[in-house]
């Protein structure tokens, strides 16, 4: 379906003329809209919870005000920063991670030849995606569990001494971090995979002709036409760097105290002080805190790359 030009016989059209003619692509895209409207702007009129003090019988805006109260919470606990810090860390490892890993599976399924083994080895990796994060952690429970886990009882068997992983929070960030790569790297190959099968296979058979190899096809050909939607997915997910992924350290880590100096997360931190104040005003302030982190940093990022490279840019 075409849209229809703005000016027919020399005569410019008015706006309504233009919306009945392409009032079946507006009709398209309207449950998109609605659906934008309604659960991305609608609530964002609960923001003035993080500014009251909310009770359940008044409403949220009835409740009465409070100014900046509900902050004194997070700046007051002296972990405001060490909670910001470690957010960050794990999400520019899972970003900057994924994506590198993510490329390097989408061109290694790219390059299978064997059709019922492509298909075989994409479900493979995909699979993990559909896997909840609770089973994830039994599973995790039955390999490295002090008391009946596999790895202690194979440890047991060749006489050594066994290891309990829930007591030390050294090893915790490198696992936590496979485990959410091991999760997210197949759904998020999918989207490279649609961008490598979108570059001319002319590109390719010119590159064989003049002799490229196949790792030179690669860094030539495959990589650069990848670059546009690498900037695009890592600027999108900038937009999420200072919400940790709750379910992964919730059902990891939960509330071991052993294991908190390296696995605490803001979301961690404002679940916890929810469970023991019921206070929904200091929670909103802590999702407050983290939607402005992540505004300003998407906002500064778009815009350096804007003025290095606009076609990489989001707006």
């Amino acid at each position: 379906m075409s849209i229809r030009p703005a000016v027919v016989n020399n005569r410019r059209l008015t706006g309504r003329t233009r919306f009945y003619n392409n009032r079946f692509l507006y009709l398209m895209i309207l449950p998109a809209v609605l659906y934008t409207l309604l659960f991305s702007y609608v609530p964002m009129g609960g923001l003035v919870i993080a500014f009251k003090k909310y009770n359940y019988v008044q409403g949220i805006f009835g409740s009465p005000w409070v100014g900046l109260k509900n902050f004194k919470f997070l700046f007051n606990s002296h972990k405001l920063w060490f909670l910001t810090r470690n957010t960050l860390l794990y999400n520019l490892a899972f970003i900057v991670l994924g994506i590198v890993i993510q490329v390097c599976f989408a061109i290694m399924i790219n390059e299978i030849r064997v059709k019922w083994f492509k298909r075989i080895f994409q479900s493979f990796i995909f699979l993990p995606y559909f896997i909840s994060w609770v089973v994830v952690a039994a599973m995790v429970q039955a390999i490295f569990g002090y008391e009946y886990g596999m790895l202690n009882r194979v440890l047991e068997w060749m006489g050594l001494e066994r290891i309990n992983l829930y007591i030390s929070a050294d090893p915790w960030p490198a696992m936590l971090i496979m485990l959410h790569l091991w999760k997210g790297t197949g759904y998020g190959s999918i989207v490279y995979m649609a961008s490598i099968a979108g570059i001319s296979p002319e590109l390719y058979e010119a590159a064989s002709i003049d002799g490229a190899g196949f790792w030179k096809r690669i860094r030539h050909i495959t990589l650069p036409g990848l670059r546009p939607t690498m900037m695009i997915m890592f600027l999108l997910a900038l937009g999420a760097v200072f919400r940790g992924d709750f379910g992964l350290f919730y059902q990891m880590v939960g509330n071991n105290a052993l294991l908190l100096p390296k696995t605490d997360i803001l979301d961690l931190y404002v679940y916890r002080a929810l469970a023991s104040t019921s206070d929904m005003g200091m929670a909103s302030a802590a999702g407050f805190y983290q939607s402005v982190l992540c505004f300003v940093t998407i906002m500064t990022v778009n815009g350096i790359i804007r003025k290095a490279n606009p076609d990489y840019a989001l707006f």
